[in-house]
């Protein structure tokens, strides 16, 4: 049986133009709120800096999760959970001293996230199970919203379950996530779902969260 299920809208695919109001409309159905941070090397693309990425997290009314899709990541990632995110992802592929960078992200207070991409094995970062709060498997390539989901990332989900075992550590999905695609995340040991295009691009955000939640919550109990 699943546990809690956490949906955690991407404000990737929202209209940056009226971001607050966009964010507005998921703060009370939602769990946190996803802040993709793209720097242009690491991933092809360039979202927010740190400086705009402080106004988002400090005004947010829900606690925000940054995933950090950046190169030299290990001193900015501190920085981030300084600024008061609640969560912070570093990717394995980017990070010099992952044990230590994991570290210091609780040491400022934000829970320790981990991000793999779709060609990265999960099995080599099994080691850093006790330094690490929450598994993100991207289950497309990372850089851009709107893209597919990749069915066949359902194997490392199942992996990341299996090595997580009974500990108290959420195993996350980011990529193609929908009302199509979720089953699948689900049934693969995921509980918490990044969704981006999904609810941003619905008629009603906030409902297709709501939809989303539910819909787990009672495959989940099955």
């Amino acid at each position: 049986m699943l546990g809690e299920v956490r949906i955690t809208p991407s404000i990737l695919n929202a209209d940056k133009s009226h971001l607050q109001s966009e964010i507005a409309k998921i703060a009370q159905v939602s769990d946190l709120l996803h802040l993709d941070i793209m720097d242009n090397h690491f991933v092809p693309n360039l979202t927010w800096d740190f400086g705009a990425a402080s106004t988002i997290i400090k005004s947010s009314p829900l606690p925000v999760d940054s995933h950090l899709m950046v190169a030299d990541v290990d001193e900015i990632a501190v920085q981030y959970a300084e600024i008061g995110c609640a969560s912070v992802t570093i990717h394995a592929e980017a990070t010099a001293d992952i044990p230590q960078t994991l570290k210091n992200i609780r040491k400022a207070g934000a829970r320790s996230s981990l991000g793999i991409k779709p060609n990265t094995d999960i099995s080599d970062y099994e080691s850093l199970i006790d330094d690490v709060d929450m598994f993100l498997i991207m289950t497309v390539e990372p850089g851009f919203g709107g893209q597919s989901f990749m069915e066949s990332m359902m194997d490392k989900v199942r992996r990341t379950r299996e090595i997580i075992g009974n500990r108290p550590i959420w195993l996350q999905v980011d990529g193609g996530i929908s009302m199509k695609t979720i089953e699948m995340a689900l049934d693969a040991g995921a509980d918490t779902f990044v969704v981006g295009s999904a609810v941003f691009n619905a008629p009603d955000p906030a409902a297709m969260v709501v939809s989303l939640r539910e819909f787990a919550t009672a495959h989940g109990s099955k």
